[in-house]
């Protein structure tokens, strides 16, 4: 395990949408002896089966799972993230989203305590999301993170034999590690470190099936 290399890896199905992410990537601050790679998964049947994948492709220690829309607008993002690492060595997975808490019924973004920070365009116009204003410039400690950032010092396999899909491999991950015994926390800075430039969207029939298999498999343990 190399680590002072740092893996970006996420799934591509909008060229435009990577090359724009990409230009963002290699605009980022490397820091001395540290090395950097992109790995872009294409034609996969689901995002937990590529991101397994992506880690028999690489050696790096860091590993930054993304979404093929996030644009990373703190150019010392990798200094960043590294530091909080180093300080807090149980901390198995950072993220800009998530919660202290997930509902019982599995949807992270309806908890009460939502914590986070980023820019986001799903309502149609880019809007900065604080979503604990009521503590900044801190990293928290949740119970689940959203899949937009997902940032790890240590591999844990993602749970392809359940989720096969594009929904639900976030949380089942999160749940995984806490599982293991790694803390998970989330960067909830004043100023949000990237932008989620997905647009309006919405979530497709899918979604409710992995929900489904996700309380299944995890209900005990929310």
């Amino acid at each position: 395990m190399n680590d002072k290399k740092v893996a970006f890896i996420l799934c591509v199905n909008d060229e435009v949408y990577f090359e724009e992410c990409l230009k963002y990537i290699e605009n980022l601050y490397v820091p001395k002896d540290f090395e950097i790679e992109v790995i872009a998964m294409r034609n996969e049947k689901s995002i937990t089966s590529a991101y397994n994948k992506a880690i028999e492709k690489t050696d790096a220690k860091y590993k930054v799972y993304l979404h093929q829309d996030v644009l990373f607008i703190n150019k010392n993002f990798i200094t960043d993230f590294i530091n909080i690492f180093e300080e807090n060595k149980m901390i198995g997975m950072l993220g800009v989203a998530g919660c202290k808490t997930l509902p019982q019924n599995g949807i992270w973004w309806e908890a009460n305590d939502c914590t986070g920070s980023l820019y986001d365009t799903h309502a149609g116009k880019i809007t900065m999301y604080l979503l604990n204003k009521n503590n900044i410039d801190e990293v928290e400690y949740v119970k689940a993170i959203d899949g937009v950032v997902m940032i790890t010092q240590f591999d844990v396999k993602w749970r392809e034999d359940i989720f096969d899909g594009w929904h639900f491999y976030d949380i089942s991950q999160s749940f995984e590690m806490l599982k293991i015994g790694y803390d998970l926390a989330v960067i909830n800075y004043s100023v949000p470190w990237c932008i989620h430039d997905c647009g309006i969207s919405n979530l497709d029939a899918s979604y409710e099936k992995y929900r489904k298999l996700f309380l299944k498999q995890y209900s005990a343990c929310i």
